[in-house]
């Protein structure tokens, strides 16, 4: 399957670049996954789209100021480091920038109290760091690094929290959730008091967004793996809302993703307590096991998050949508507009 067929027009200027000063006024489109049918609103309606028995599951992940910025000791030249996965006795893997100059063996100075050492390279900026440091890491990484933005985004970000979900709480992802951040504490309890039922995940963004598609075929991309986790307490409320007829409907793409990838571990049986990595790649053909329906942002042309939207909707369904939004001036990416594809 070709990668282009994943392609569309998108003007720059639908590029959000900042976070709207309220959380749920952004504009919500809804697509049947099954007619096609397509609806605009504005996100705070999706309660009306909402049955009680339903359940909504939401990645509770925190992203950490994962950007930092240092020196090369040899030679005094900037560094850039992007943290991604935690390996353990503070290792950890990274993106760096500028990618060719730094090496292995080489040594990056943050400040008087972090240092790291390249220990190996691998492909695309990819390095593995080991940190020195004085005092406690996260207090370290929380005065020293910034949140770490999209690239696309060139606003600087004053407040740091609007790029966590109210329902954020284990840390540790490269990049926040971002079909969560349209929900406000008020709104969860305003779906609560209609009968649906509110679960967490937990998947921890790491490589995989940030890298682009780099094959022609579709079939030829591997994603890159990232840690989830879901608990029995989960697991035992999704198998009841599909017993009595609900729908599981996952808040973003981390969310499906883990969703499917334990779907996929149970074999179609009941969903059973799980955690480990994922490197699961959902494209048209795929058959959904767990998530019936979807709330997500608008995605990158060509990107594996359209592969997957189309997965669920069709390709043809999720391309005349897109098309609809950019004709409609949608807000697109992390601090864009919403989709529910039901």
């Amino acid at each position: 399957m070709d990668v282009e067929l994943y392609n569309f027009d998108l003007p720059e200027e639908l590029i959000a670049q900042t976070p709207l000063l309220d959380r749920s006024s952004s504009r919500l489109l809804t697509l049947s996954k099954e007619k096609g049918t397509i609806e605009h609103h504005s996100f705070k309606e999706i309660t009306g789209y909402l049955k009680s028995g339903d359940t909504l599951v939401l990645n509770d992940t925190r992203v950490i100021p994962a950007r930092l910025f240092g020196v090369k000791e040899e030679t005094g030249a900037k560094a850039e480091i992007l943290l991604l996965k935690n390996l353990g006795q503070d290792r950890w893997e990274v993106l760096v920038k500028p990618g060719k100059k730094l090496k292995q063996g080489n040594v990056i100075t943050f400040s008087d109290e972090l240092k790291a050492v390249i220990e190996s390279e691998g492909e695309m900026g990819a390095r593995v760091l080991a940190f020195s440091y004085q005092g406690i890491f996260h207090e370290i990484l929380d005065r020293l690094g910034q949140m770490p933005l999209p690239p696309y985004i060139k606003d600087k970000l004053e407040d740091r929290e609007r790029y966590q979900t109210v329902y954020a709480r284990h840390e540790g992802s490269a990049a926040a959730p971002t079909a969560g951040l349209h929900f406000t504490d008020e709104l969860l309890e305003e779906i609560r008091a209609k009968g649906v039922s509110v679960a967490f995940i937990t998947l921890h963004v790491g490589l995989g967004t940030f890298r682009p598609m780099s094959v022609e075929k579709v079939e030829d991309h591997v994603m890159h793996e990232e840690y989830y986790s879901l608990s029995q307490e989960t697991a035992d409320l999704l198998n009841k809302t599909h017993q009595n007829g609900g729908r599981i409907i996952a808040v973003g793409t981390t969310s499906a993703r883990t969703l499917e990838t334990v779907g996929q571990k149970c074999a179609g049986g009941p969903l059973k307590e799980s955690s480990g990595w994922t490197s699961i790649f959902m494209y048209p053909g795929y058959q959904f096991k767990v998530v019936d329906a979807l709330i997500t942002n608008f995605h990158l042309p060509k990107s594996t998050l359209v592969m997957l939207v189309s997965a669920l909707a069709g390709r043809e369904h999720i391309l005349e949508a897109y098309q609809e939004a950019v004709k409609e001036k949608y807000r697109f990416f992390s601090f864009g507009d919403a989709m529910f594809i039901y």
